[in-house]
């Protein structure tokens, strides 16, 4: 008999359906460092601010506090984001991509959500003869 994962399960589920939380959380699909993309995205505008790592601790943080937390690969340790800047991301929404491989974050933003104070890190709008830089530091 074939074990069907949970994602096939809710595949077929019906509008509302809910399931276990553990269960799910149980089958993302962790990378060798037990990590997972999230990719955060303004509430508001719908411009994608960011993608970074999140590992377990780091999700049920954000779940949690409602301010979203990453895992820092540099670091190695957990990233409020905004904690030094205060350029803090207040999660409105937390979805889990079909196949339980990426996050979808969506966050009101306070400040700018990237290091170079930009709005969002995806400021550089590519060609293929050149590199645009498309937003300018907002602070």
């Amino acid at each position: 008999m074939v074990k069907h994962s949970i994602f096939q399960q809710m595949e077929h589920g019906a509008l509302g359906q809910k399931f276990d939380f553990e269960a799910v959380f149980e089958q993302i699909k962790w990378n060798q460092d037990g990590l997972v993309p999230a990719i955060t995205q303004d509430q508001t505008s719908k411009d994608v601010l960011m993608m970074a790592w999140v590992n377990r601790d780091a999700l049920i943080e954000t779940l949690q506090t409602k301010q979203v937390c990453y895992w820092s690969r540099s670091r190695k340790c957990l990233w409020r984001k905004g904690e030094s800047s205060g350029h803090r991301q207040y999660l409105t929404d937390a979805r889990l991509d079909c196949d339980g491989d990426c996050l979808l974050f969506f966050v009101n933003q306070n400040g700018p959500a990237c290091h170079t104070l930009r709005p969002t890190c995806f400021y550089l709008g590519l060609n293929t003869d050149q590199v645009t830089i498309l937003t300018q530091p907002v602070i």
